[in-house]
């Protein structure tokens, strides 16, 4: 079943698939030759429908918005969504930013203002703090195409890709300010990609901590999906940063690492002190996104009610795990870019049901004041097959396992709800349940609530009423039928929690996106009776068959299309410490392939051993896929290291370096982390290695070799330079802002053309191999530049006759219009610069001026197959 229409983002199991192309499907697309652009003078091209009424009808029924005011609410959802973005306080030219944009952009711009409502071109957010974030009167396409913009929009980019800004939806800056981060937290990020709120995590804590200094602060950003990690990846690479860890796995089951559960009795009282818990918890769902539709316009054609029923389950369950991980005493954030009451107060009323006196919702109105906001609702309806129901007893039998109790307000079912099966649920198709929402659903609309049948070990799908669901070909075949019920007549419920404290932002009460944020405060241990109580699931069903129904649900996604298939959570009872989570990395599970299952018992099971010792010696770590972390304990090249650029003793390496290649003898890439990485680091060691790990540290020393050859193997990274340079005190030099810039400009300069003769002399008495050249402003004490943590630095490598620089060509164009700008310096417009790539004094050909991505750290696929768009923002 390889045609047909694609599902909707949100829809899509753990969002494994970029952003539909919003051209794909309107009748009205340009043609050929007209780069399927918008353009205003094509005859044939016409605007993207905003029309839904479905959407309407569900969210006038919701009450979202008075009466009075909806008319305001649907016209602002139509317009598109204004740019933002966040400047990054810790980066090295904060303040020159924040003056470019107040005296140049702010000033050039204001004859540009387009909207009737807004008098600033540009403007700070008036409720972040700082004057940090940043709100234009223009749209992402506007930026794009008007070209009296186009100078601010290439500041944009350039700015966004060195890391120096984050643009970013207004409204998705709002859940980590609520997060109250301290210097000394260890937060979570649990469904981190894109990366824009883990990137925002690492500014705040770096910015509470002095220059050249690492924070003890440790942010772990965790994603399900591979792909979607080497975004995040991309996105927190900018922020070159010692203290994060990206992480690969399902968020509802995100492994606990208790040392205690691995140790014996004899050192259980060291072991109780090593648990990895979280002072905060960030717990950014998957939702249905149709608080976005001002930004991704298709959205309007996808949605539908059942979107967010299908997705609930899942939310409660990242949640619950969230609150299981958080520390006593400490806070997390519930959000989404929804406005589904079902995804956001039905959600948080089951997470306080659960917890019970253990979790309160924190009343938080004080915080922001000026972010405007309202209160969470207390009632609302739950919508299934075109029907509304207010209560759970309402709703009919066969759809109960779907239309669970925790959707609605008071979350309790009736007696015939199922709460005491023992069978795993299954969403399957019901995200796509309410397609036909805007027409009569009669009798004959198919039954697909689906359970499991453990006799068949999992290979086909059982459902109520007589449907069966075939994971190989994707047939749906059912004789059940469903009445639709007079929503006239419905009962409706309140919630007894005060669900008034969590926020919903709408769009037209600040030109922003809506999104729904709630805050929860951890007062005690939970009680693991009270959370398991919400997890129905068969204690029979084994670790293998959980397994291989995992891999028939894939392959029924794969193969229909049509089908959203949802799991929900197949816990163990140990839901606390999660130690009793599927592990998927059990060796059954890893080593046994297709063709071990078409031999006999006997030959699969030796086969099955040498092929777990072959892969064993190959990866050298627990996850296949990905490299392992290893502690880089090779003294001779540590010592050649600190003796070749006279590194001091201050700067501790003992226990700080790391490598993702097992043979030292061909590590190229040697990682920086921070006391409390390290601590993460040895604690997973110690539990046999839970945690997948997919990036981590800083890169801070990487091999170089040349023909001339070098004392030491190893050059510096450009990105840990800054962390490095106070504590460097041999191969430095110190440039006029004349020869800086030249450097920069040129890339290669031979020593008797340096403007400063004594420079050119003193670069040539270098040891050959990498070297630093800091910038010397005006007068300054040359000791007192070497200690500066925010001196200005480039790596280049010294060879024969010249000095080449090491610097992406990028960075390189960033800082020369930082250094112009700083110092009144003027570029020749007719000087190009040479991407030279050539070791000085020899014809040895290396990239000494690109320093390309670390492919170690990305497990199954390259960085270099993303594609890094506008578009990717999907917060």
């Amino acid at each position: 079943m390889g045609g047909g229409r694609k599902r909707g983002r949100t829809q899509r199991r753990h969002f494994k698939q970029g952003r539909e192309n919003v051209w794909k499907h309107n009748p009205q697309r340009p043609p050929a030759g007209e780069g399927g652009e918008a353009r205003e003078d094509n005859p044939s091209w016409q605007p993207f429908a905003t029309e839904n009424p479905a959407f309407e009808e569900y969210y006038k029924e919701q009450q979202i918005v008075s009466e009075e005011e909806w008319d305001s609410f649907m016209s602002m959802l139509r317009k598109p969504l204004p740019a933002t973005f966040r400047i990054n306080a810790s980066c090295q030219f904060f303040q020159d930013i924040c003056s470019q944009l107040e005296n140049d952009f702010r000033k050039s711009l204001e004859t540009e203002v387009t909207d009737d409502h807004e008098e600033d071109a540009i403007r700070p957010l008036p409720w972040y703090p700082g004057n940090l974030a940043w709100h234009l009167n223009f749209s992402r396409m506007q930026l794009r195409r008007n070209q009296a913009l186009e100078s601010f929009h290439e500041f944009l980019k350039r700015e966004n890709e060195v890391g120096n800004i984050t643009r970013q939806e207004a409204v998705s800056m709002v859940p980590p300010l609520f997060l109250n981060v301290q210097p000394d937290h260890h937060i979570l990020d649990m469904c981190a990609a894109p990366g824009s709120k883990t990137f925002q995590l690492l500014e705040m804590i770096h910015q509470s901590t002095k220059p050249g200094l690492l924070p003890n602060a440790l942010v772990v950003a965790n994603d399900v999906d591979v792909q979607r990690c080497n975004l995040l990846i991309h996105q927190t690479k900018r922020m070159c940063t010692a203290n994060l860890i990206v992480t690969n796995h399902e968020a509802q089951n995100f492994p606990g690492c208790n040392l205690a559960k691995f140790c014996s009795k004899m050192c259980m009282d060291e072991a109780k002190v090593q648990r990895l818990e979280f002072d905060r918890v960030l717990c950014d769902v998957p939702c249905s996104g149709d608080g976005t539709v001002r930004k991704a316009p298709d959205m309007w054609r996808k949605w539908n009610a059942g979107m967010g029923n299908g997705l609930h389950h899942l939310q409660v369950e990242i949640a619950m795990r969230g609150m299981s991980l958080l520390k006593v005493g400490g806070r997390m954030v519930y959000s989404t870019c929804s406005m589904n009451p079902v995804e956001n107060e039905g959600v948080v009323a089951e997470i306080l049901r659960r917890c019970g006196d253990s979790v309160e919702l924190l009343d938080v109105s004080n915080e922001l004041p000026e972010l405007a906001r309202r209160p969470g609702l207390s009632t609302w309806k739950v919508r299934d097959r075109g029907s509304w129901f207010g209560v759970h007893e309402d709703v009919p039998r066969y759809r109960k396992h779907v239309i669970s109790a925790s959707m609605f307000p008071s979350g309790k079912g009736s007696k015939d709800s199922g709460t005491g099966s023992s069978s795993v649920e299954v969403n399957t198709d019901v995200a796509d349940a309410d397609m036909k929402d805007s027409t009569d659903m009669g009798e004959g609309e198919q039954e697909t609530t689906v359970t499991i049948d453990d006799s068949n070990n999992g290979d086909n799908l059982k459902t109520e009423e007589g449907t069966k669901v075939d994971c190989e070909s994707g047939e749906v075949t059912t004789s059940s039928s469903y009445k639709k019920l007079n929503s006239t007549s419905i009962r409706t419920e309140h919630s007894d929690y005060p669900l008034h404290r969590c926020m919903r932002i709408v769009p037209h009460d600040q030109n922003s996106g809506a999104f729904f944020i709630a805050v929860l405060h951890k007062l005690s241990p939970l009680n693991e009776n009270q959370v398991v109580d919400g997890v129905r699931i068969d204690q029979n069903i084994s670790k293998d068959k959980t397994e291989k129904l995992e891999k028939d649900l894939v392959s029924h996604k794969a193969s229909s299309e049509e089908n959203t298939v949802h799991q929900q959570v197949i816990d163990n009872a140990n839901v606390l410490d999660g130690e009793q989570n599927r592990d998927r990395d059990n060796k059954s599970s890893e080593d046994k392939s297709s063709e071990d299952s078409k031999v006999n018992v006997n030959e699969a099971a030796k086969g099955q051993a040498g092929t777990r010792d072959r892969r064993r010696q190959q990866n050298q770590g627990r996850w296949r896929g990905v490299d392992p972390v290893i502690f880089f304990k090779d003294e001779v090249t540590v010592k050649s290291i600190v003796s070749f650029y006279g590194i001091t003793d201050s700067f501790p390496l003992e226990g700080h370096l790391v490598t993702r290649n097992p043979d030292t003898s061909h590590v190229k890439r040697i990682y920086y982390v921070s006391k409390s990485v390290q601590d993460v680091l040895e604690l997973n060691i110690k539990i046999g290695e839970r945690l997948k790990i997919t990036s981590l540290g800083l890169k801070i020393f990487e091999r170089q070799s040349s023909k001339e050859g070098s004392p030491c193997t190893f050059r510096l990274s450009s990105e840990g330079l800054p962390l490095l340079l106070p504590y460097i005190t041999k191969q430095i030099l110190y440039a006029s802002a004349i020869d800086f810039q030249h450097l920069l400009q040129y890339r290669t300069i031979k020593f008797p053309d340096f403007v400063d003769a004594k420079f050119g002399e003193e670069a040539s008495a270098l040891l050959p191999g990498c070297c630093v050249v800091v910038l010397r402003e005006g007068h300054q004490d040359i000791g007192s530049i070497a200690t500066d943590p925010s001196a200005i630095a480039i790596v280049c490598w010294k060879g024969k006759t010249n000095l080449c620089v090491m610097v992406s060509p990028l960075d390189g164009k960033e800082l020369l219009e930082r250094i112009s700008l700083r110092h009144g310096l003027k570029i020749p417009k007719g000087d190009k610069e040479k991407p030279s790539q050539e070791i000085a004094g020899s014809d040895e050909l290396l990239d000494c001026a690109t320093e390309v991505d670390d492919q170690e750290s990305l497990p199954e696929s390259k960085a270099s197959d993303i594609e890094i768009s506008d578009a990717k923002e999907a917060e």
